[in-house]
């Protein structure tokens, strides 16, 4: 019921009696409890938000693995140029100023064996997780030390720039409201209509407004616009530690299933998510046709 409604059919009431009088006192109780109620929670949200302002500090990364790929069965262990894969994006990972500590959460023996044996911390998770941000969260729950945010890793980016990981870190713990946060870079145009290239588009304070594997914004001509700075997701992610706790209880929401995309459940559910912009030429490896594309980029550019 709304509290002024009962102030108005209160103070609409003959005044003389005492049931007027006391239907008045009852209603400034009653929207008093109400107003009363409003500010507290107020408060309680802005000393919440600044509390995970402050103590947003302890950061863990974590490289969510699995053998079993639908689209690239034992991806993780592919060679990269003599190395495999998931080593050279704990290596990478290693460089980032902002993590505290870096572990493989895995489901797989083998890929735990080739980890132990480069020198990586190693989480065994269950093969229930249904994608790699509750693999982090079973992660997050195993290790010994608290974290305040977690950044997903993804192990099929072998080039991140550590730069990226300590950008998207500091994004979230700018960012009070945000419970997520996550990057950008420039959508080549050859990428446009390439389902496994992950497009989002933002509002104009930098927060995610959608992601999908189709291109968006996608226009009337269902063309490329050359001119429009079309975004592509890199795929690394951070997280709350607090929410990411939460993340597994949330149900799978429509738009998440349709486009088999796991942020999409956090924007569905009413959070906020960070986005920044960086310039970084995108190398994730999605197929077996893309190893020989990275291994031809590293070769160019003397990366060993």
């Amino acid at each position: 019921m709304n509290p002024m409604s009962i102030c108005t059919s209160s103070s609409s009431s003959s005044s003389g009696s005492p049931s007027s009088s006391y239907s008045t006192a009852k209603a400034w109780i009653v929207h008093g409890i109400v107003v009363g109620a409003a500010v507290a929670a107020a408060i309680g949200a802005r000393a919440y938000l600044g509390r995970s302002a402050r103590f947003r500090s302890r950061v863990v990364g974590i490289i969510p693995a699995r053998f079993a790929s639908s689209r690239f069965q034992g991806k993780p262990l592919v060679s990269i140029l003599g190395k495999p894969m998931i080593q050279r994006t704990w290596e990478r990972a290693k460089l980032a100023a902002s993590l505290d500590h870096v572990v493989v959460a895995t489901d797989d023996e083998k890929i735990a064996e080739c980890c132990r044996g480069f020198g990586a911390d190693v989480i065994m998770t269950s093969e229930s997780c249904r994608n790699g941000t509750e693999r982090c969260n079973e992660a997050l729950q195993k290790l010994d030390k608290k974290y305040d945010i977690v950044v997903n890793i993804q192990g099929d980016e072998p080039l991140i720039e550590p730069e990226i990981i300590d950008g998207v870190v500091k994004a979230l713990q700018a960012a009070p409201d945000a419970v997520f946060s996550t990057a950008v870079t420039s959508l080549k145009p050859e990428d446009a209509f390439d389902p496994n290239r992950v497009k989002c588009v933002v509002d104009n304070r930098g927060y995610a407004i959608y992601f999908s594997r189709g291109l968006i914004p996608h226009n009337k001509s269902g063309k490329v616009n050359p001119k429009f700075p079309y975004l592509l997701h890199l795929g690394i992610q951070s997280y709350d530690s607090k929410f990411l706790k939460i993340y597994p209880e949330l149900q799978p929401t429509p738009l998440q299933l349709e486009e088999d995309l796991e942020q999409l459940k956090v924007l569905e559910n009413g959070y906020k998510m960070k986005v920044i912009k960086v310039d970084h030429e995108a190398h994730g490896v999605d197929t077996p046709e893309d190893v020989q594309k990275i291994e031809s980029y590293m070769l160019e550019r003397n990366l060993s």
